[in-house]
């Protein structure tokens, strides 16, 4: 059994560790990962799913800030779970209750991932977002936290400085 927790900064290595584990090789060199670089991701909703008895890390999220067109979004990602955990819903409770967490934060999340996973928890394939290349702009998903949060907002996504 698992609990949803803030990630400490003692996990930061623990965390990094499993998201090497569950994604290939050269993950870093994602264009996504050009929009972390230097950035400190967003601490409040950097969250592990840590066993009961407070030991392992079987799940993270991160987020992290960047611009959409000069306007702040959120840029979920990554969210892993541990390859013994995978099934038991860890990554579907992992991103429900950050994208409650971001609600206040703000009301853009941007993500590059599967439009079928994603599409679960209300993402779907974002128009006008341009990404760093080489990103599959069938993959670029946007949620909007309230209502017109997307309206007007379009161009290229950059870091937050």
């Amino acid at each position: 059994m698992y609990i949803l927790e803030q990630e400490r900064a003692a996990d930061w290595w623990e965390v990094e560790a499993l998201f090497d584990l569950t994604f290939a090789p050269g993950r870093t060199a994602l264009s996504s990962y050009r929009l972390r670089e230097d950035v400190a991701p967003i601490a409040a909703l950097c969250r592990v799913a840590r066993a009961e008895d407070g030991g392992q890390v079987g799940g993270a999220i991160r987020y992290w800030p960047v611009r959409v067109g000069g306007a702040e979004a959120l840029l979920l990602g990554p969210v892993a779970v541990h390859p013994t955990a995978q099934g038991e819903g860890l990554g579907g409770a992992l991103i429900r209750d950050s994208l409650e967490r971001a609600r206040p934060i703000c009301p853009r999340i941007l993500l590059v991932g599967d439009a079928p996973y994603y599409g679960r928890f209300g993402f779907s394939r974002a128009e006008g977002i341009e990404m760093p290349p080489p990103t599959n702009p069938d993959r670029v998903l946007w949620q909007a936290l309230s209502d017109g949060a997307w309206d007007g907002v379009a161009g290229a996504v950059t870091r937050a400085v």
